[in-house]
């Protein structure tokens, strides 16, 4: 019985990729023989990643698929941290290219057996001579597992020049290493049946090459370099959006406030509606850490709950140091004209800077915070910058935060479009 394989070996190929990058958590990854931009689609959901690139020799594979490659709507809704630029070149991976130097990992998944022998060397000369990247993954098929496929005769795909048995693939990793100053583990996926792997090993070989010492990296090209400095198109280019970028920092920053501001707006405002008490723990802003603070919440919404709960509870031990003629209004006469048909609520800002996480890490200070909410449109802050003001007769009829779709699309989970199947299980 031919062996089967689950998942299908191109599947466990990327994930032996995909573990390798969330245990070394590389920032520049480079995959040399991308073809449909299957792995590229499945790392650029690892945030560690800064920069991801695809070279293929294929432009029109690369034209039909690299598309896919582009931002989700929740990529908008919910940016990064860092940074993400995604580049995909047309061009050979036995050609020089400055663009690609110095990248923490390349990949090379069932590539070079598709080259010739002498085109094999200058891979070897460009992927660890010229880019001298800190990891190389390359995996190739085994001949030594061959004899177990019963409708294999020959190679495994009309396409590949050479299939290397273990002692081959073996005898060129460890010249590589010699020659450019590197060091190899030998693994591989796909298991062979019981019985059978220690005759004839994995199904796909891989060599995984550690770059030795600290090797600087070329700051400049030699002449000979020059000409092939930028031998590869690029064809696609595209920047995620992230919390780098001011704006978008801003708009999620304000749409965090929003949220929160009129979550304990309301809260408050029912709580004295209703004269009710709220025996929730009072955050440090508030004077006391409560127990229960230290119990961690059992799922996502339960600490959305407990955090609501701290900061109304900050809010009422505001109230009850009689400091509602600084920080809270009802009936806002001498306020703002938007405050004047209605009841105006003040939330101050370092209430929600102290009890939301996120707004925290947002905006890092309070007077950051303050900052990054001035001139905005969607912000009504009092006149000494200190609180925003909430006007719950205008907002009853219409919820700013609620109508944007904000909200909804952030209790969506992520929509991955499931990858194709474009591989044979071999």
């Amino acid at each position: 019985m031919e062996p089967m394989f689950s998942p299908a070996l191109h599947r466990q190929r990327h994930e032996f990729v995909i573990d390798f990058v969330k245990s070394y958590k590389p920032k520049k990854v480079v995959d040399l023989g991308c073809s449909e931009c299957s792995l590229l689609k499945q790392l650029k959901f690892h945030h560690e990643i800064e920069l991801l690139a695809g070279v293929d020799i294929d432009s029109a594979v690369l034209v039909k698929k690299m598309r896919g490659l582009a931002p989700l709507p929740t990529d908008y809704l919910q940016p990064r941290n860092d940074q993400l630029r995604i580049d995909v070149y047309h061009g050979s991976v036995t050609q020089k290219d400055a663009r690609l130097i110095g990248f923490d990992l390349v990949t090379s998944i069932e590539l070079i057996e598709h080259l010739t022998l002498a085109d094999v060397k200058l891979f070897s000369e460009v992927v660890f001579g010229y880019m001298t990247p800190v990891a190389v993954i390359v995996s190739t098929p085994n001949a030594d597992f061959n004899p177990l496929f019963r409708r294999v005769s020959g190679f495994r795909h009309s396409d590949h020049k050479f299939e290397w048995s273990r002692a081959e693939f073996k005898s060129w990793a460890l010249k590589v290493c010699l020659d450019y100053g590197y060091e190899v583990e030998f693994t591989g996926v796909g298991q062979a049946p019981p019985g059978y792997q220690e005759n004839v090993g994995f199904c796909s070989q891989i060599g995984v090459f550690h770059r030795l010492g600290v090797r600087a990296v070329r700051n400049a090209l030699s002449s000979n370099d020059a000409e092939d400095a930028s031998s590869y198109t690029l064809l696609y280019s595209k920047i995620y959006p992230s919390l780098r970028d001011s704006n978008i920092l801003r708009r999620v920053l304000v749409s965090e406030v929003l949220y929160w501001a009129e979550k304990l707006g309301r809260r408050w405002v029912e709580e004295e509606k209703t004269g009710e008490k709220d025996d929730a723990d009072t955050p440090d802003q508030a004077g006391g850490e409560g127990k229960e603070r230290c119990r961690a919440p059992e799922s996502p919404l339960q600490l959305e709950e407990e955090q609501t709960a701290a900061c109304g509870a900050a809010m009422k031990s505001l109230v009850e140091h009689q400091e509602v003629g600084e920080l809270f209004w009802a009936d806002g006469g001498g306020l703002q004209e938007s405050c004047k048909l209605g009841r105006c609520v003040a939330v101050p800002l370092f209430v929600l800077w102290g009890c939301c996480p996120k707004i925290c890490a947002l905006s890092g200070s309070l007077g950051n915070l303050r900052q990054l909410l001035m001139d905005n449109g969607k912000v009504n802050l009092s006149q000494d910058g200190s609180a925003l003001l909430l006007n719950f007769h205008e907002q009853e009829d219409h919820d700013d935060f609620e109508d944007s779709g904000y909200a909804e699309a952030m209790r969506c989970p992520h929509s991955v479009e499931p990858e194709e199947d474009w591989d044979a299980n071999v």
